[in-house]
């Protein structure tokens, strides 16, 4: 789109404020001086069977990690991810920064009841495969076709309840001290082995 285009709906659309206002309005301490209203996307809880994947989030409670998330879903090229009602919220606005657009791209689906939500997903023919530090089997064992995956809470990991609903369970292999990694880079490293996959 041409910029002197957009440069004239801004004259418009735009409404400026001197500093003190701008930094009342905005919730970081380094604003970039720029702030937009969007309008939500309409909520849809209808699952995409038609991918190959799908990343279903139990309980994850930091902000930056759900938003890093969705932004490597986008970048893989899927189109959706379940969360757990005990998520943080969607539109905290340190998820919507970190996606850097791609909630706009990406379906996000809330679960009231994830084992139930995870049942209706077996019923159309997917796996679930569980993240697991106890598990034999690690991330390149696993097909990467038909199945939901579920990335657990930061401290416990994915509940009982949905372990003993998974068809199996993965681990991403680690040769140092470390005990686990972050949500969010769990989930970038297990996305990418299905990209390597792809190619």
């Amino acid at each position: 789109m041409n910029l002197n285009y957009l440069y004239e709906i801004a004259k418009y659309d735009c409404v400026y404020v001197n500093n003190t206002v701008f930094k009342y309005i905005t919730d970081v301490l380094n604003p970039q001086g720029i702030l937009a209203v969007v309008e939500k996307k309409s909520k849809t809880n209808q699952i995409d069977y038609n991918q190959d994947i799908i990343i279903v989030l139990d309980g994850i409670q930091d902000p930056g990690n759900i938003g890093t998330i969705l932004r490597t879903v986008d970048s893989v090229g899927l189109n959706q991810i379940v969360l757990s009602d005990k998520c943080a919220d969607i539109y905290n606005p340190k998820v919507v920064r970190s996606t850097m657009g791609a909630i706009f791209r990406v379906n996000a689906i809330e679960s009231d009841n994830l084992v139930h939500t995870l049942n209706e997903i077996k019923k159309n023919n997917f796996k679930i495969v569980s993240t697991d530090l106890k598990t034999e089997h690690n991330i390149y064992d696993i097909d990467y076709k038909n199945i939901a995956i579920v990335i657990g809470n930061e401290a416990n990991g994915v509940s009982e309840e949905i372990l003993k609903i998974s068809d199996t369970k993965m681990k991403i292999p680690m040769f140092g001290k470390t005990e686990s990694l972050n949500a969010s880079v769990a989930t970038g490293i297990i996305l990418y082995e299905y990209v390597r996959r792809k190619l």
